[in-house]
């Protein structure tokens, strides 16, 4: 099996096997509900293990030993799955027209550095994509269903911004800030970070006193990732950069840089 469950208890993945049959729902076992990471993207860095909920609902009219959910990949003949355990918190359980419900809540742990990929034991770029889901029971009588579910995820690669910096501190009040950095995100298949060139940037800006930034205008960096515009200072405050992401880049801000206006 790719993956083992134990209610209460961890769920460990394999890293990459053979692809065992899978099919549509059988009348006595079917998963329905199934939501990763709340419905939005799951964003990984370059080796920070990142935790993601998951829930979902089985349900059955024969009795089960052992039930679960995973998200996956495949190339060729072998399926990869995202996480590398699961941790199953609790599954609530109801009756109704002969069926059993569990509606199970668990929380999935993915490792960049654990996980199976085309480049070795880890993820690569390519994997910045829409993962599906399967769902296994496992029934008293020892047989299993494995079902193919219709719920996905999206995997993105994480973004940063560096080297953030509003300059002169301070400055003169009607005097430009030059506010600059540099967009970078995961290179998963090489392990590290890379400029990440020709992206819209907003420019964002937070009086002395707020607590929330309001975008003053949108910058798109240079080829290498560079980013650098003047604004006009009226007010003391703090300079950030934000990029809003795209479907395979998770959306980041940078630190922020507070300018004395005098």
């Amino acid at each position: 099996m790719a993956a083992s469950a134990v209610a209460g208890g961890m769920a460990l993945a394999g890293v990459g096997l053979t692809a065992p049959a899978a099919h549509a729902a059988e009348g006595d076992i079917s998963f329905s509900n199934v939501v990763l990471n709340n419905g939005k993207p799951i964003v990984v860095g370059i080796s920070a293990e990142v935790e993601a909920p998951l829930t979902y609902t089985v349900k059955s009219s024969v009795s089960l030993d052992d039930w679960w959910v995973e998200a996956y990949r495949t190339n060729g003949s072998t399926r990869y799955l995202l996480a590398i355990s699961t941790t199953q918190w609790s599954c609530r359980t109801s009756s109704a027209g002969g069926y059993t419900f569990r509606d199970c809540d668990e929380t999935m742990t993915i490792d960049p550095d654990g996980m199976p990929g085309g480049n070795g034991n880890h993820l690569v770029n390519s994997d910045g994509a829409a993962w599906k889901t399967l769902g296994t029971a496992i029934k008293k009588n020892g047989s299993y269903d494995t079902d193919l579910l219709s719920a996905t995820v999206r995997l993105q690669r994480a973004s940063r911004i560096q080297n953030a910096n509003a300059s002169p501190e301070p400055v003169a009040k009607g005097k430009p800030v030059t506010v600059t950095g540099t967009v970078q995100r995961a290179n998963w298949s090489r392990h590290r970070y890379d400029n990440y060139g020709d992206r819209l940037v907003k420019l964002q800006f937070k009086p002395a006193g707020s607590s929330s930034y309001s975008t003053v205008k949108t910058v798109t960096a240079s080829s290498t990732g560079y980013l650098k515009t003047s604004v006009t200072a009226s007010q003391d405050g703090t300079w950030r950069w934000r990029y809003s992401g795209n479907t395979t880049t998770g959306a980041s801000n940078s630190s922020g840089d507070y300018v004395d206006v005098t």
